[in-house]
């Protein structure tokens, strides 16, 4: 009988956990913490008060994607169907829960697990080196738990952000990227960028990246590129205190908005439709979006996605943070399905409902 686990099935989890792992163990803390605090399930396969196997799912705060955290079977009572049970129970979990999309990591070398994924209808969609304890690659595999989505998607390489404050440079990159394959990602560029995108200062320490430092960076690197910005005025000064503080972004945006007038691009100040994004889109165009992400990690601080696909429903994003302390992987990060009705509250920041979108297109001639 499979069921929802309980923190009294603590004692059972830790111990079928230690009997199927030598390496990359659940802790007694982690299991605690997942059926305590996480955005998570985890059930069990128990039969007479002994446990066969379980399974965990991590749900991510704000999107429509689930991942397969762990799955288990007892030694002792392999063969008996109990994982594709356990499979089958987390992926109706999923769904129950309005996910689209389930995805799941698996060691290299676990030949029965990858045909079980692979008979279930999960695909391959990217391989991770020195993943595991011993080294072992990690073969990450997706199933759409909604086939009849059928999403118009362009490969946009994956860049995750190595500093708290790069996620616009990050996610810039990707989008250079997807339009030049050329073009490589590195630390490097991740800091040249933000050199000249940032703002100077945001709330406290290093300062985040506007639109129109964004702009710039893009347009100076080959790049066509269209600002749509709602705000004339001088952006996110509403979260600085400091007088002097508020003055140089003040400075800041306006050295960039005269150079973008000297220059061929196309700013408008407005807002930008879902629709009319994704026109642009399957013209050619990346939007790279402002969001606030206190509806996906409950920190009130802009961010910067960058678009990666469109359906009926959703929109498709690649996040350049990866939330390791949340137990996220860059699997949780990539292509993340959000409905596109959470996505018009999400594609906005402050008090002043500030939205600001930018559309990256190989430069014409």
């Amino acid at each position: 009988m499979i069921r929802q686990a309980t923190e009294d099935d603590l004692d059972k989890l830790v111990d079928i956990e230690n009997r199927c792992f030598i390496l990359d163990r659940f802790s007694r803390r982690t299991f605690r913490y997942l059926l305590t605090k996480a955005n998570a399930e985890t059930f069990i396969d128990e039969e007479e008060g002994t446990v066969w196997g379980y399974a965990t799912v991590l749900y991510h705060t704000g999107t429509s994607l689930a991942r397969l955290y762990s799955i288990a079977v007892d030694p002792d009572f392999q063969g008996r169907s109990i994982g594709r049970a356990l499979l089958q129970r987390a992926e109706k979990a999923s769904l129950d829960s309005d996910c689209v999309a389930l995805r799941v990591e698996v060691r290299r070398d676990n030949a029965n697990a990858l045909a079980l994924y692979e008979q279930e209808g999960y695909r391959h969609f990217d391989i991770v080196e020195d993943y595991y304890e011993d080294h072992m690659e990690a073969i990450r595999l997706e199933k759409s738990l909604a086939p009849h989505l059928g999403p118009e998607m362009v490969r946009v390489p994956f860049y995750e952000q190595t500093l708290a404050f790069t996620c616009g440079p990050s996610s810039l990159m990707m989008a250079m990227k997807a339009l030049d394959s050329s073009i490589q990602l590195d630390r490097t560029m991740e800091l040249r960028l933000w050199r000249e995108s940032t703002s100077i200062f945001m709330t406290s320490g290093h300062g985040g990246c506007g639109p129109f430092g964004m702009i710039l960076s893009a347009y100076q690197r080959g790049f066509d590129v269209e600002g749509y910005v709602n705000d004339n005025t001088a952006l996110f000064v509403d979260s600085v205190r400091s007088p002097d503080k508020k003055e140089v972004i003040r400075i800041v945006q306006e050295d960039f908005l005269r150079e973008i007038k000297r220059l061929p691009i196309r700013l408008h100040y407005g807002s930008l439709t879902i629709g009319k994004m994704q026109q642009k889109f399957e013209k050619g165009g990346i939007p790279l979006v402002l969001i606030s992400s206190y509806r996906i990690y409950h920190e009130k601080s802009p961010h910067w996605v960058v678009v990666t696909g469109f359906d009926e429903k959703y929109i498709y994003v690649h996040d350049s943070y990866v939330d390791t302390e949340l137990g996220k992987t860059v699997t949780d990060c990539i292509n993340m399905p959000i409905l596109k009705k959470d996505f018009e509250r999400m594609a906005r920041y402050g008090k002043a409902g500030l939205k600001a979108i930018l559309i990256l297109k190989k430069r014409n001639g």
